[in-house]
């Protein structure tokens, strides 16, 4: 990094920090901003509600078995990604500018791609076993169990920290013209550019980060669930048979679908975004697109709970129970509060 008093930032974000919010479209802005954060904030609220009620009934009063260790993993990455959220409407509510500081910047950050390969890498996972199971059922029978799922979700939450790691070092706080703050990334850290090509360090760093992420988090586990499906369908077909329910199939392709839907436009513009640095003539469709884009990445995790509930009817039922089960607990402890100070009041009033 440089020591003098002015920041030397890439060519793209110089251009993001010199932009500066037109004044006389500020009641416009203003109105649009306003909708925006109650629209964050309703889905936030909603989101983080769902995915504990899944975590609570899939975690404690289903009994464990592989595909509830899968739901529960997936679950378990939504609500992080969602916990996540109220901070994203706590910077659009203060004018699209980051308050919080550069470590919470970098965490907040993380957590959404943590997510992004947490996600992909289960559902890649998620059809290889169920793969397994159509062509391998003695195998499967034999050796897939609860402990070996564990572990395999252990090892994808381990490599999903390792691909983070990259998106954790490089986001900064970086001030704008106009006095607000950016959470984004700085590819001019961890080296003196005065010792390299400003533009060409950061075009190799964008584009090893957005294309390998477009990689690794898009394309390989959309190669693999799409290969891992056609050899079910082909195991399937050879065998002459024709499963009239598979409900956890119904689920994974919902799943998936959902995944393709939210996750494809916010690659697409990351990786315009890289391009940008060759033409600048994208900047625009960029800076336009690509916010909506991540907003949208972020409504998988709205979605997945539901798609869990409405694929799997004993689901559904246990939430119904678990939601009786609360209602009936908090409304016991009140009427055991309000019998105690009846009690309380009834013996004073004998001892006066």
């Amino acid at each position: 990094m440089t020591t003098s008093s002015s920041p030397v930032y890439c060519p793209l974000i110089q251009a993001m920090v010199n932009v500066s919010m037109p004044s006389n479209s500020s009641a416009r802005v203003g109105a649009l901003s306003l909708v925006t954060v109650c629209l964050h904030g309703l889905v936030s609220a909603f989101s983080i509600l769902e995915n504990l009620l899944i975590l609570g009934v899939v975690g404690f009063r289903v009994r464990r078995t592989v595909i509830s260790v899968w739901i529960l993993n997936l679950a378990a990455s939504d609500l992080l990604s969602t916990a996540s959220l109220p901070f994203f409407t706590i910077f659009l509510a203060r004018g699209s500018t980051w308050t919080l500081g550069t470590t919470f910047c970098k965490l907040h950050s993380s957590v959404f791609f943590l997510n992004m390969f947490v996600s992909a890498f289960l559902l890649a996972a998620i059809s290889l076993d169920r793969c397994l199971v159509v062509l391998k059922p003695v195998w499967t029978q034999n050796r897939r169990n609860v402990r070996l799922v564990g572990r395999v979700c252990g090892v994808i939450w381990a490599l999903a920290i390792l691909c983070t790691l990259p998106y954790y070092l490089f986001r900064d706080t970086i001030r704008r013209h106009d006095g607000r703050v950016m959470c984004y990334y700085n590819y001019a850290q961890y080296l003196n550019v005065r010792e390299f090509d400003l533009r060409e360090l950061c075009e190799a760093r964008q584009d090893a980060l957005a294309f390998s992420k477009l990689l690794l988090a898009f394309i390989l586990p959309l190669v693999v669930i799409v290969g891992s499906y056609v050899l079910v369908n082909i195991g399937i077909t050879r065998r002459g048979r024709r499963r009239r329910s598979f409900r956890f199939v119904r689920l994974v392709v919902a799943v998936v679908v959902s995944f393709v839907v939210c996750w494809a436009p916010y690659h697409i513009f990351s990786a315009l975004e890289a391009v940008a640095h060759y033409q600048p003539s994208l900047r625009g469709l960029v800076a336009h697109g690509l916010p909506p884009a991540a907003s949208l990445s972020f409504l998988n995790s709205v979605l997945n709970p539901i798609l869990y509930v409405f694929s799997c009817p004993d689901l559904c039922g246990k939430i119904r129970q678990s939601l009786g089960a609360v209602l009936e607990s908090v409304l016991a402890e009140d009427l055991g509060e309000f019998s105690r100070q009846r009690s309380t009041q009834h013996s004073s009033i004998g001892a006066s």
